[in-house]
């Protein structure tokens, strides 16, 4: 075993620090290998959580670790508070963690599948034995399952059509369902139009995916049956929650004879076949499915860092988290991914620093950690990370970043390119700060880039010193930049630049919001406040009611003792007033450059205090063409007491813990 001995052990004293390589043609040649040394090395010397007095760093070499399941860790594998145990890359090393299978080599599409295909795809497709792989497990299309990467890019299952949706031409059924006015069918069969749909007849295995009736609700459902004589698609059970709308987009997919243009593929499950049609040359492009569901766990697990490791291949989350204390997950580079990259569930202090994160299935990172009983913060942190280009596969619902519990933070981070949410929140005493935002929302109308709902009691956020931009809806037809959704109090929302936001900040009928010199320019409706809950929302707050009259509690808080009495003192006042009223918000320093920032409903205007805003007013900035947006003249500034925006702390920031450096993005093309 390759062991680097730093200080020889005198005596019986473990006052050494010992440093493991690890090699693929080395003696050890895994990082698990590594792992099972330390524990070894603790159990020869009884010391089930004693280190070395500089503690243990494994250093991986250069290369491309396959894995044929995931490198566990649990508290026999935990290090100290100030010797943690450290995996990281060599220097300048390109430590590839794979979770999938290389494909060594295709052939030619046999002819019972030759004749399912398109005729202009026929010359173009190539297959692969999987079953011959000992790849047996496909997963489901609904997501999760296998998916093909090539050349280091996600390619897509076959779909129809191939960029964009078509509509639902109407519903087939009125069963007079109708939501807030909208009309629908419960029934899951819709009318469309396509001259393709002959061939979907024989597939054994069709989807499709939609945001079936609401612009914010997306949902992968398969294919029953498909009526050519009326164009009706009957869809699987159970039935989509919110039902199905005439004017809604979908896409069908999981189709051979979809096949029709590179980048796309097809797995034949009952075959174990897998067709492709390769946009490069294959025998020089490496070629790999998912497998395994995750590359690192750690359960229990306290004070290890993983650093500068590419992470790639599983169909599920790459790292998961779950209890411990004190991990940190650190200039790693992870994508082509099922489901998030990161997960972390319970435990305190886990953080997630200067990592890039794309081409994931679902989200980025996950976040939850914290007691609400008691409001004990958990301290969970992501930090510096770039986050893009993700929710592959769940389109909706899946952030950036995800944070539930109490105490948890997303600092400077940029997240960009993403269908719904950049971070999503629940809970309590959370911190948003420094993030820069934009092109994202871009498939969803309604919608929120840092979003958070329903719900009286998740209290004590702060949402400051935010850049976004460039943030507009599907085909710019609306969504928030901060979206506070049907009575979601309280937050702090200070500092924060919009530039080009379609509705800057978005506050539904909620209580107890600060929003405080902030700068927008030119978002078309920046502000707006409603009285929901005064009006088609008041179900949600008559439920709450009854629940405090019923049982003392705000959906299972004990709102009125402490420690929430005593930590939010507004809360408990909530009877004194009018509970469902949207009180106590606060508009004061802003300054709102542009025409139409106003969307303030009437019955919220008497509730909402407005003090020392300048609107429809013009600034110069520094050079606002290239992003610039400080004030050319600081001494010009129209709204006395306004604060400079903390620019120079507003999204990435250089760092020996970034995994890449320096970093390109571009602003998504809006739709139109």
């Amino acid at each position: 075993m390759i062991l680097r001995v730093l200080l020889v052990i005198a005596l019986c004293v473990p006052a050494v620090a010992i440093d493991i390589q690890v090699s693929r043609d080395g003696e050890v040649a895994t990082i698990a290998e590594a792992r099972d040394f330390i524990r070894s090395w603790r159990t020869d010397r009884n010391l089930p959580r004693g280190l070395p007095e500089e503690g243990f760093t494994v250093v991986v070499e250069s290369g491309t670790y396959v894995l044929d399941e995931a490198i566990a860790f649990d508290a026999r594998d935990s290090g100290d508070r100030e010797v943690p145990i450290v995996y990281r890359a060599a220097e300048g090393a390109d430590v590839r963690l794979l979770g999938g299978k290389v494909i060594p080599g295709w052939s030619a599409v046999d002819d019972d599948a030759l004749a399912r295909l398109d005729e202009s795809a026929r010359g173009n497709i190539v297959q692969a034995d999987l079953e011959a792989l000992g790849i047996t497990d496909y997963g489901s299309p609904k997501g999760g399952g296998l998916e093909l990467f090539f050349g280091g890019e996600a390619m897509r299952l076959s779909r129809w059509p191939n960029e964009g949706f078509t509509h639902i031409r109407d519903i087939v059924v009125d069963d007079g369902h109708v939501i807030h006015g909208r009309k629908g069918s419960k029934v899951p069969q819709i009318y469309f139009d396509s001259d393709r749909a002959a061939r979907w007849v024989e597939e054994p295995d069709l989807w499709a995916t939609g945001y079936w009736f609401w612009d914010w609700s997306e949902q992968r459902m398969p294919v029953d049956s498909v009526d050519l004589d009326e164009s009706i698609l009957t869809l699987g059970g159970p039935a989509h929650h919110y039902g199905y709308r005439k004017g809604q987009w979908f896409y069908i997919f999981n189709a051979l004879s979809e096949l029709d243009e590179p980048g796309e593929f097809y797995v034949d499950r009952d075959e174990g076949v897998l067709y492709f049609w390769p946009p490069g040359p294959v025998e020089s492009t490496e070629a790999y499915v998912s497998v395994i569901g995750n590359t690192i766990t750690m359960e229990n697990t306290e004070h290890v860092r993983f650093q500068g490791f590419r992470i790639e291949g599983t169909r599920s989350t790459a790292v998961r988290i779950t209890g411990g204390k004190d991990n940190w997950i650190v200039g790693c580079t992870i994508q082509n991914v099922g489901a998030n990259a990161i997960s972390v569930n319970g435990g305190e202090g886990h953080g997630v620093v200067g990592c890039d994160i794309t081409q994931t299935g679902s989200g980025g990172i996950s976040l939850v950690g914290g007691d609400r009983t008691m409001l004990t913060p958990a301290g969970h942190f992501a930090e510096n990370n770039h986050i893009h280009h993700y929710a592959r596969l769940q389109r909706t619902y899946a952030s950036g970043i995800q944070m539930s519990g109490v105490g948890l933070r997303a600092t400077r981070n940029l997240i960009h390119n993403a269908p719904h949410m950049a971070i999503g929140f629940g809970g309590n005493d959370h911190i948003i700060e420094g993030n820069e935002i934009h092109s994202v929302c871009y498939e969803s109308n309604d919608a929120g880039a840092i979003y958070a709902g329903r719900n009286w009691t998740m209290r004590g956020h702060k949402i400051r010193d935010n850049y976004l931009h460039d943030i507009n809806g599907f085909k710019n037809e609306g969504c928030a930049g901060v979206y506070l959704d049907d009575m979601f109090a309280s937050a702090e929302i200070t500092g924060n630049l919009f530039v080009n936001v379609y509705r800057a900040i978005l506050l539904g009928g909620g209580r107890d919001c600060l929003m405080e010199n902030n700068v927008f320019v030119e978002c078309r409706k920046a502000l707006h406040i409603d009285a929901r809950a005064l009006g088609w929302a008041e179900y949600h707050a008559d439920d709450w009611l009854a629940e405090i009259e019923e049982k003392g509690t705000i959906l299972g808080i004990k709102y009125d003792e402490p420690p929430y009495a005593t930590r939010y003192p507004e809360l408990p006042k909530i009877l004194e007033g009018e509970p469902k009223a949207p009180e106590g918000n606060v508009v004061r320093r802003n300054i709102f450059i542009g025409e139409g920032w106003d969307q303030i409903e009437g019955k919220a205007r008497p509730y909402l205090t407005m003090e020392n805003n300048a609107a429809d007013v013009e600034v110069a900035f520094v050079d606002a063409a290239n992003g610039d947006y400080q004030f050319a003249d600081p001494e010009a500034v129209p709204v006395e007491g306004f604060v400079p925006l903390a620019f120079g702390r507003m999204g990435l920031y250089e760092s020996r813990y970034r995994a890449s450096w320096p970093v390109e993005h571009e602003v998504r093309e809006q739709e139109h």
